[in-house]
């Protein structure tokens, strides 16, 4: 029996397919890096709303590490990527999303309130060293933070719903803190 492939051009195929093979192997590793990378290290967000202004505008893309809490714990001042907690859609009346940005005012075991368009820690005022808009608008009910949980904010304070009206947020729900504006490029900084 006899092969309509030349014998010279057998050599030349057998390479084609080994290179299409490596490539597809090269692909494919490629594409579980980047699953992995994204699941377990690093993700992109785009920013929908205007409660997180001035520190993140309206289509501002950010990077967020996920594990910047793996060895540390969250600090006041820290804009976290966290689950939407489930009243959240129903009591800020939008819908319903997955995933929303703001920062830590609180933390467990602190008590926290508010006396005018001030933000009471402990009974001291917290000094927000980072950008943010008055007034404050939503009163804090005084309350003791729960362990294992964090008071959020928007840092458009009276813009933003936040813990004011769906409660603390558990640790659990984290994702990751954003450290990175890397779009529009006119915005490109850290956060």
């Amino acid at each position: 029996m006899t092969s309509d492939v030349p014998a010279t051009s057998r050599p030349a195929r057998a390479r084609t397919i080994r290179q299409v093979l490596e490539w597809m192997v090269v692909v494919g590793v490629a594409v579980v890096v980047a699953l992995f990378v994204r699941a377990y290290v690093v993700q992109t967000y785009f920013i929908p709303s205007g409660s997180m202004e001035p520190t993140l505008n309206i289509g501002d893309r950010i990077l967020v590490v996920k594990l910047a809490y793996r060895f540390t714990s969250p600090a006041t001042g820290d804009v976290v990527v966290f689950k939407a907690p489930p009243a959240e859609a129903a009591q800020c009346e939008r819908p319903a999303v997955k995933d929303l940005v703001k920062r830590i005012v609180g933390l467990p075991g602190q008590t926290i309130s508010s006396q005018g368009d001030v933000i009471m820690i402990n009974g001291h005022p917290l000094h927000q060293n980072w950008p943010h808009i008055n007034p404050l608008g939503a009163q804090i009910t005084m309350q003791r933070i729960p362990a294992g949980h964090y008071f959020m904010m928007g840092d458009n304070h009276p813009f933003s719903c936040d813990s004011r009206v769906w409660g603390t947020l558990p640790r659990s729900d984290i994702i990751g803190k954003a450290v990175l504006i890397f779009w529009p490029p006119s915005r490109f900084g850290t956060i």
